[in-house]
């Protein structure tokens, strides 16, 4: 029985991009929410799921870091997913005939010269993949959709131009979730480890904690706060490190922080993906 992995959105959407380059041998299932598409797992209608968690443009995907570690699930691989846009109309219709274009507003701004060189105008709409399957159904002759290539592909639809962004960096970084974490990944090149945690209310808690990554070493390429259960006081943290937890370096590390926090959860230990960077 072929395995399935869940993502956020349409078929066509940037999530099934990351979901197709994490695992190419596996069913993209599409969900409405984060929140459905980790129930997915949960409940094994998904073996795998693929969620965004930051974007070098927009910086972190809402919700996200709240929902990871509450979701039960483990970190097993990472994948980077450029947003290369794609102009997209029905089969026969040509770039002149296009008037206006339907994407989500996100990314009618990156394809801003674009639009404008040729007179287009832009209309928002809820998501891109899911405007690209409308005007399939549409047979609309005056309008296009900014989306994937993988949207033009789910739907029938010819595309027009490629790589219309005004920019050529806006990345998405995606984690690839299972309901059983694997940590052995001792072959991988460079092994990555993710974990929340909280420090303890005293003076100078959290210089003190992450000291004990300088000292032994550690390379910690990600650090974010957010508050938790709404209180100005009880500050979460969210941290990516270079390293295995069996690792000497590390294991010193963590327990340094250990000692000033009041909690620590390891999200997931996975083989860094190729094009980090």
């Amino acid at each position: 029985m072929t395995k399935r992995i869940a993502f956020q959105g349409e078929l066509g959407a940037y999530s099934h991009e990351a979901a197709h380059a994490a695992r190419p041998d596996m069913t993209p299932m599409p969900c409405k929410t984060f929140e459905d598409v980790i129930e997915a797992v949960r409940s094994k209608a998904a073996d795998l799921a693929v969620l965004p968690v930051e974007n070098s443009t927009y910086g972190r995907v809402a919700d996200m870091h709240r929902l990871l570690p509450q979701s039960g699930l483990h970190i097993i691989g990472e994948t980077f997913t450029r947003v290369r846009i794609c102009l997209m109309a029905n089969p026969g219709v040509e770039l002149r005939d296009i008037h206006k274009v339907r994407a989500h507003l996100v990314l009618l701004p990156q394809a801003d010269g674009f639009l404008k060189k040729h007179n287009i105008v832009g209309e928002a709409a809820a998501d891109s993949a899911g405007a690209a399957a409308e005007l399939a159904q549409s047979g609309a002759r005056d309008c296009g959709v900014l989306a994937s290539e993988l949207a033009a592909q789910a739907y029938g639809l010819d595309i027009l131009a490629k790589d219309i962004e005004d920019y050529h960096h806006n990345t998405t970084r995606f984690l690839v979730m299972s309901p059983t974490p694997d940590y052995d990944v001792t072959q991988a090149d460079t092994i990555m480890t993710t974990f929340v945690f909280q420090v303890r209310n005293i003076p100078a808690a959290l210089y003190k904690a992450l000291g004990g990554f300088a000292t032994n070493g550690v390379n910690m390429t990600k650090i974010e706060s957010y508050m938790v259960g709404g209180s100005f006081t009880a500050t979460q943290f969210y941290a990516d490190i270079e390293g295995h937890p069996d690792d000497a370096h590390v294991k010193r590390a963590m327990e340094e922080l250990e000692y000033f926090t009041d909690s620590i959860t390891i999200l997931g230990v996975y083989p860094a993906a190729r094009d980090r960077s």
